[in-house]
């Protein structure tokens, strides 16, 4: 009867490693969640309200190398 004991003596131990590992993992990431969750939310910048398209230089040397 005492082994059957040992054997269930350690299965409770196995078995209370594997939640002892699995809280330290979620102690160990808590921390960061609770962080990124308390920093603001950043806005989005505002958008561009001036002219939209411009022929810039760079546009130009696309159109060059695109022609056909």
């Amino acid at each position: 009867m005492s082994e059957s004991n040992n054997k269930l003596s350690r299965r409770h131990w196995v078995a209370g490693a594997g939640t002892v590992g699995t809280l330290a993992a979620a102690a160990a990431v808590l921390p960061q969640v609770l962080k990124s969750q308390a920093e603001p939310v950043q806005t989005a910048a505002a958008p561009d309200t001036s002219a939209g398209y411009r022929l810039s230089e760079h546009v130009k040397r696309y159109y060059q190398t695109a022609k056909v």
